[in-house]
């Protein structure tokens, strides 16, 4: 929220003028138009890393089914976006869009590509399913290797046609940072790292394996954000075992009854048959389970999975319900899609005026024409008094480290500054059909107390410049409602 044009606006304004700029160039006013259309429709995620980082997994347990990867599709870009029926198209380059046989099973969905799969560029799954009525998922090829001039090719890509990104990493290693850092050579991609979210990809490998991994993991991924070098490349650090999560959205009732079975074998009579996915499959279990039933679990769990189910069982979680909501919360993926709600979804125009202000900055940039050097200083004075960048990496910041305020202190300034909700009565904390005069009187006594803290001496000067932020946030409520906004 601004005082004065929103960020949206202004980047729909600044299309507008590249528009007229680029007039004589039919192809760049089609590649501005695009983006025009781009703003209505809904936010693109990629899911993005390097080889082996679980990148469909992870998008699978987002979705709650098993839909990705689609086979023999490696290299391509999947988007799976909401639609009334399972349909694929693949869209092979140079040639017309082709439909794709998809098969429905009980768990998701096959899709049969039908020819090799480096004469296709994208294939368009539609997918009906709550997960992807506001964003539509995009599945990217692996990040490796280097192009010319050392350019990463799939993740400049990703930041061509992505909104937003989870960056897949399983520690959060050197290359990896390396990676992201070669993602911000333009304005817009140094002005603030807002659209990025690095996932701990493979949270249940950290610590050897052993029960309290994805604790570690969390404790790491904390760590991690903490690194300013982290800081300054994506907006929060998240660990995540995209295996443990869609087993436990996946949980059926024969799975809980195989697992329960297993929790009544001792616990260390149990470990000794999951040193091995072999001694799994192929020991003397003292009780009976059908190899056709231990291959599905292990197919599903892993080992560490099944280790962690039967230990949760045998800790009072006896039910398909309870597992299935505690399988869920331990692998970190309720974590993973909070934090998508609130620094993606809830900030949905931001980031797609983000991703305008990116396309006319590139174009600029590339074909240069008279009066483009005025429209790259707009974007630069755009992104300079962004104040929507500002209140995300506050939001972060708050929930990471607190900055020294009391919990009182930052549950107020997390909610003025829109992690409850961006609507005006969800920031003020004030009902729904709260009146104009109320709505007016509730802003200007937050804008008061805390511009009071923002000036306070006392306070450390990151206290003072969060402060800043949340007076900015108020300042922008009172002159919304003085323009007539509820």
């Amino acid at each position: 929220m601004t005082v004065g044009l929103r960020l949206d606006e202004a980047a729909w304004g600044l299309l507008h003028q590249a528009i007229d700029l680029y007039q004589d160039n039919p192809r760049a006013v089609a590649q501005l138009r695009h983006q025009v259309a781009r703003l209505e429709q809904p936010l693109r995620i990629a899911v993005a890393g390097p080889w082996r980082s679980g990148k469909s997994t992870v998008l699978n347990a987002l979705m709650g089914e098993e839909v990705a990867p689609v086979e023999g599709a490696d290299g391509v870009f999947t988007w799976y976006e909401d639609g009334a029926q399972p349909r694929a198209t693949a869209y092979p380059a140079g040639q017309p869009a082709q439909e794709l046989t998809v098969v429905k099973s009980a768990t998701g969905m096959r899709v049969d590509l039908g020819w090799r799969a480096g004469e296709v560029r994208d294939i368009v799954v539609q997918w009906p399913t709550r997960a992807l009525r506001q964003v539509t998922l995009i599945d990217t090829p692996a990040v490796t290797g280097t192009g010319e001039q050392g350019r990463l090719p799939v993740m400049d890509r990703v930041l061509r046609d992505a909104d937003a990104v989870l960056y897949l990493t399983r520690d959060g290693r050197d290359s990896d940072l390396r990676v992201l850092e070669s993602t911000r050579e333009s304005a817009v991609g140094q002005a603030a790292p807002v659209n990025v979210i690095m996932v701990l990809s493979r949270a249940d490998e950290t610590g050897g394996g052993r029960i309290d991994g994805l604790l570690t993991a969390r404790q790491l991924a904390r760590r991690h954000h903490r690194d300013p070098r982290v800081g300054a490349l994506c907006v929060n650090v998240v660990a995540c075992s995209g295996a443990v999560g869609l087993a436990g959205r996946m949980l059926s009732e024969s799975d809980f009854a195989a697992l329960a079975t297993l929790a009544g074998v001792p616990r260390a009579e149990l470990e000794a048959h999951l040193l091995s996915a072999d001694r799994f499959l192929r020991g003397e279990l003292p009780v009976r389970l059908d190899p056709e039933v231990r291959a599905a679990l292990l197919d599903r769990f892993g080992l560490f999975g099944i280790r962690l189910a039967a230990t949760l069982v045998r800790s009072g979680f006896d039910s398909r319900v309870k597992l299935s909501a505690e399988l869920i919360r331990r692998s970190g993926l309720t974590e993973l899609r909070e934090s998508m709600t609130r620094c993606f979804i809830d900030r949905r125009d931001t980031l797609k005026a983000r991703s305008a202000l990116a396309a006319v900055e590139a174009l600029l940039r590339a074909e240069p024409v008279r009066g483009a050097d005025e429209l790259v200083g707009t974007i630069e004075q755009i992104l300079a008094g962004a104040h929507e960048f500002r209140e995300l990496r506050l939001l972060v910041a708050l929930r990471n480290s607190r900055l020294g305020f009391d919990a009182e202190l930052v549950a107020e300034a997390q909610r003025l500054i829109g992690g409850d909700g961006v609507g005006l009565a969800a920031r003020l904390g004030v009902e729904h059909e709260a009146t104009v005069q109320r709505l007016w009187e509730v802003a200007a006594d937050a804008q008061w107390r805390w511009r009071d803290r923002a000036e306070d001496p006392l306070l450390s000067l990151a206290q003072r410049r969060g402060a800043q932020v949340v007076v900015r946030s108020c300042e922008g409520m009172l002159a919304e409602l003085a323009a007539g906004g509820r």
